[in-house]
């Protein structure tokens, strides 16, 4: 029953997974664009979901109304920024490390290094859990899933079966074509941004719900999100999702049978063999 509630568990939190490396995947795999500073947006959403909460003594998923918007404009001028300087994809990963130290250092001057929680009167959700039989499931970790699984599908939905997404794939597989057939690649660059940044605001929120916070929290996040896009597949959203369940799942397991110390050890053995046998991905295609 253990290693069942471990598993079921861990892929609830892959939903948290799947969702801070949605963003991340659509942006190198449409855009070639390597957006580190992505991170920061998390970090930012994070910091104004407890901020808002905490000062307006409001329903912390109800902060989405200031989060949402803001990281949308952050987001699309992170993406102008880089369709202004022409970057290359590698180029990309140097600049956009380097907002998300300066990120990192402002939050840090305006929140202070300290960790910081939502007390339990203004967060409801750290503690409130479902019970089904025998099994336990955090509420924090049904909302992460819930939302992934919203955004993933939205993704797929746009990205499939509108103008707007055939027109944004059209630019991930030549932007020198699509331009000649009228395609804008900069407002839909900048669009795209805003979508992703707002994506962040949404896993920011899920991640203050459960969990302390501190500046230095984003790179906690790079190998595991990581993971999750190189196993789904860059630019499969769908993909990105199944990888951030099967990320949780392994992590669950293995924290319940050995202990949560081996975890990364096997997680990150797992992740090496599975690019040996497809580099591409378990759910992307070849390229």
């Amino acid at each position: 029953m253990n290693v069942v509630q471990a598993m079921l568990t861990g892929a609830l939190i892959g939903g948290l997974y799947a969702l801070m490396a949605a963003g991340l995947s659509v942006t190198w795999g449409v855009l070639r664009v390597i957006n580190l500073a992505h991170f920061g947006l998390i970090l930012i959403g994070a910091y104004l979901t407890f901020e808002v909460a905490t000062s307006w003594r409001i329903d912390p998923m109800l902060t989405l109304v200031v989060s949402v918007p803001a990281m949308f404009l952050a987001g699309a001028a992170i993406q102008w920024l880089f369709d202004r300087l022409g970057l290359t994809e590698f180029n990309s990963l140097l600049v956009s490390f380097g907002l998300l130290i300066i990120t990192i250092q402002l939050t840090g001057n305006i929140w202070s290094a300290d960790f910081q929680r939502m007390s339990a009167d203004v967060n409801p959700y750290a503690t409130g859990s479902v019970a089904i039989g025998r099994l336990v499931f955090p509420v924090t970790t049904l909302v992460a899933f819930g939302l992934a699984a919203l955004v993933v599908l939205a993704a797929h939905l746009v990205l499939r079966r509108t103008f707007v997404g055939r027109a944004m794939r059209a630019i991930a597989q030549d932007r020198a074509v699509a331009g000649a057939f009228g395609v804008d690649h900069r407002r839909l660059s900048v669009l795209l941004g805003g979508v992703v940044g707002a994506t962040a605001a949404l896993a920011g929120m899920v991640f203050a719900l459960s969990n302390a916070l501190t500046p230095e929290t984003a790179y906690e996040w790079f190998g595991t999100v990581f993971a999750v896009v190189i196993l789904g597949g860059i630019g499969e959203v769908v993909g990105t999702f199944a990888a951030g369940i099967l990320v949780g799942v392994l992590s669950g397991v293995v924290s319940a049978v050995w202990s949560p110390a081996t975890a990364p050890f096997v997680l990150f053995s797992a992740i090496i063999l599975a690019l040996l046998v497809r580099p591409q991905g378990l759910f992307g295609g070849a390229r």
